[in-house]
């Protein structure tokens, strides 16, 4: 995520952070580049003057001039200021309303709102245990009524039906009569996509606004679209009271200019930004996390929160004595802890949270290498029998190539996972006895990761 202007920021403060001693010569040179490096990321003009003007009268002042370490305290300006841009905190979805609480969403067309009404669907349904019902207003794609049913049923939601030859405000008075019916929380109402900003589907998302007078009015906008993202939401803030945004395509964005630009220029905070296509890849917008990503700072708080979502504390124990009563790290236990990682969102997905990660650089080819192996030992164990899994020395010549062949691998490629799995085995043992965490560190060293992969480690138990 922002990946370009992470490696444009880190080049410009590297110089200045180590300094024993600023001047104001050296922070205006540091500033400079700054501001190329926000330009090149196509933050939006008057977001890069206000920002570097801010950072530079700080850094001059007293505050950073007669510190002990200038270059941190310089440091810490940049990420204060990034973070003030973006908005001083996480702004919640106000569902203070007499049930349902209406949420209408707008955006241009191909800006993933459909799609963003599924994940936020999820959202509210998992981590705020709502009951919540999705209905589309879009009556000029028909394919949006029917991609928004099957994102319903599979995110667990109440679908409301439609047809393109409904008015969309008799669809929205519909839906509210039926949400009430059903004693749903909350009511999702997708309306139709625009090309652009033209006015007669203005006037009309404008008439849907005021004839259902939603609690929150959220804006969808692709990440990807740089600072054009900031003026569409400006417009449509013209037309509409927005009260917040959604980011789409976060994770495919390298630029940034978007999360940068929007707030400034709107006003308006953005509430949560997009970060994949899995209908779980939806995360509150943190401005102070997503400030310290910029800056590869890491963002601990997001990577524990996703664990402690993600993660089976039943089974971590479980296998946690199992191993410590001696009876082995199996298969299964093996795909337990693959499938457990890549419910966190894989392994690019957590490296783009630790600090020093960011900047993937060489190790983006390594970390795509170690995805794509994951998938392949997941088919590999998936095509062997339930014996097998608990048992892998059962696993002959024979049985080796049948597995290959349910798994459209080659048999050097079950081999290569049986003997990851010894050398996870192995590691397993050194971490359930005295001292197991620093005897696991030393075999990791000693094996050269998992069998040589190019990826991570070894997977201890998921906690």
């Amino acid at each position: 995520m922002f990946q370009s202007l992470t490696d444009r920021l880190s080049s410009a403060l590297k110089s200045i952070t180590g300094q024993a001693k600023l001047t104001e010569d050296n922070i205006k040179d540091t500033v400079r580049e700054v501001r190329m490096a926000l330009l090149e990321a196509d933050v939006a003009l008057p977001v890069v003057k206000a920002f570097t003007e801010q950072v530079k009268q700080r850094a001059i002042g007293t505050e950073v001039l007669k510190s002990l370490n200038p270059g941190q305290v310089f440091l810490k300006i940049v990420h204060d200021e990034l973070q003030a841009v973006m908005g001083d905190a996480n702004e919640k979805l106000n569902l203070a309303a007499q049930p349902p609480a209406v949420i209408l969403m707008a955006g241009l067309q191909g800006a993933g709102k459909t799609t963003s009404v599924g994940k936020l669907a999820k959202y509210l349904i998992e981590r705020e245990k709502k009951r919540v019902m999705v209905v589309s207003a879009d009556v000029y794609r028909p394919a949006a009524i029917k991609q928004l049913e099957t994102l319903a049923d599979a995110v667990g939601a109440i679908f409301f039906p439609s047809s393109i030859d409904q008015k969309p405000l008799d669809i929205a008075h519909a839906a509210i009569d039926a949400a009430k019916k059903a004693s749903a929380d909350v009511l999702l109402v997708d309306t139709a996509g625009r090309l652009a900003i033209d006015d007669e589907m203005m006037a009309e998302i404008k008439a849907l606004h005021a004839g259902i007078n939603p609690i929150e009015t959220l804006f969808v906008v692709d990440a990807m679209t740089g600072q054009d993202a900031a003026n569409t939401a400006r417009a449509f803030n013209e037309a509409l009271p927005l009260t917040g945004v959604i980011l789409t395509k976060a994770d495919g964005d390298a630029r940034g200019g978007a999360a940068l630009s929007v707030r400034h220029i709107t006003g308006k905070p953005i509430k949560f930004m997009g970060m994949g296509e899995k209908v779980d890849a939806l995360e509150p917008f943190h401005p102070d996390r997503v400030a310290s990503r910029i800056l590869d700072m890491g963002d601990i708080l997001t990577l524990i929160e996703e664990a402690e979502r993600t993660i089976d504390k039943s089974k971590a124990d479980q296998l946690a004595k199992k191993i410590q009563k001696g009876k082995g790290f199996d298969l299964e236990d093996f795909l337990d802890q693959i499938q457990q990682m890549k419910k966190m969102g894989g392994l690019t997905s957590m490296l783009d949270k630790l600090p020093g990660m960011g900047n993937l650089g060489a190790m983006a080819k390594q970390t795509t290498a170690a995805e794509g192996q994951f998938k392949q030992m997941e088919a590999v164990i998936h095509s062997m029998t339930r014996d097998e899994r608990r048992f892998p020395d059962k696993i002959n010549g024979s049985r080796k190539k049948r597995i290959a062949a349910g798994s459209g691998t080659q048999i050097q490629d079950v081999n290569r996972v049986l003997k990851q799995h010894k050398t996870m085995q192995k590691m397993m043992k050194k971490v359930s006895g005295k001292g197991g965490m620093q005897k696991m560190m030393r075999a990791m060293g000693g094996a050269g990761g998992m069998g040589g992969m190019g990826g991570p480690g070894g997977m201890p138990p998921m906690r």
